[in-house]
């Protein structure tokens, strides 16, 4: 079994890494074709569940349709409102195939979404259906990269519980393949300039209309080559790469303007959970006064209910 906050390898792990992206850029194009589009993309992540990674609910004809990725069987499945449950196995076969077993069950489930096309927020977007080369996959480390999630995840879901304001839930962006979790000041931000790699400008420019302090966990890549944490505003507040945050591992990194985490420092800590909730308070204050937010209307004890309190309450608890 595994169990919490499992040890995780970004150089050892890289291929099967890179596979479950490429199958869940897959999975994905199923909520973004067939919801209505819901603020900032939020409509096309995937939510971290007990047994992997779900879609939200579409609809179909006399109900309604989700896929699961299934880390714990390595299996895709799809389940309708209609009484459908049908699957198949990840294997680590190409994506051209994975792409057409899934268009294949979804049409057998009576869902007609058109699942075709080719990844977003990747340099070389290889369209599904060319993609034939065979993946890397090992089961074991599905297992603990599922594990890793589902322990972020829960911690942001309590970080979440502080915010009054408009907050986003904790979900998987399937596309730069990272968790995050979005608070936002209720004020309009400046125009993002966009020109992450192919994701039209317009679809950031959306996600950035407003402005935000996130935060999220991500495996590893550009630049950051093992898992870790991040943290930033947009607009980036003036001073914020100089504002003291916890744990001592934290740092800022001037080329992500992000300040980062690594994973392994939360893993070995004492207080994983403590460590992972002082990165994101800490950031996200610094966000916030820097960037001259209304904290005493936004902010609310964690996990309970109540009225927002104020600033100076707030910090002395």
């Amino acid at each position: 079994m595994t169990q919490r906050w499992p040890a995780l390898d970004f150089a050892a792990d890289g291929p099967v890494i890179e596979s479950l992206h490429a199958y869940l850029q897959v999975v994905g194009k199923l909520p973004t074709r067939a919801l209505p589009w819901c603020n900032h993309s939020w409509h096309l992540a995937l939510r971290v569940v007990p047994r992997g990674f779900r879609t939200y609910p579409v609809e179909m004809p006399g109900g309604e349709a989700e896929v699961i990725f299934d880390c714990l069987s390595s299996a895709v499945a799809v389940e309708t409102s209609t009484g459908f449950a049908d699957g198949f196995e990840v294997t680590g076969q190409s994506v051209a195939r994975f792409h057409r077993q899934l268009a294949e069950l979804l049409d057998l489930a009576g869902v007609t979404t058109d699942i075709s096309g080719a990844p977003n927020e990747v340099e070389t977007a290889i369209p599904f259906h060319e993609d034939t080369a065979d993946r890397t996959w090992d089961q074991a480390v599905l297992a603990r990269i599922h594990r890793a999630f589902s322990d972020a995840n829960r911690v942001f879901e309590r970080f979440r519980s502080g915010f009054v304001g408009k907050s986003s839930p904790s979900h998987l962006f399937w596309g730069s393949f990272d968790l995050a979790v979005t608070r936002f000041s209720g004020r309009e931000a400046p125009l993002h300039p966009g020109g992450f790699p192919n994701l039209p400008d317009r679809v950031t420019r959306e996600a950035y209309s407003h402005e935000v302090a996130s935060a999220g966990f991500w495996l590893g890549g550009g630049g950051v080559e093992e898992a870790a944490f991040y943290a930033y505003g947009y607009p980036t507040p003036e001073g914020f790469s100089d504002a003291r945050v916890e744990p001592e591992e934290a740092s800022w990194l001037a080329d992500l303007g992000e300040f980062v985490l690594p994973y392994e420092a939360v893993r070995t800590s004492d207080d994983p959970e403590g460590a992972l909730m002082a990165f994101l308070e800490s950031t996200y204050a610094a966000v916030a006064d820097r960037g001259g937010w209304p904290r005493e209307t936004l902010e609310i004890p964690r996990g309970a209910y109540g009225k927002p309190y104020d600033v100076e309450t707030l910090r002395r608890s």
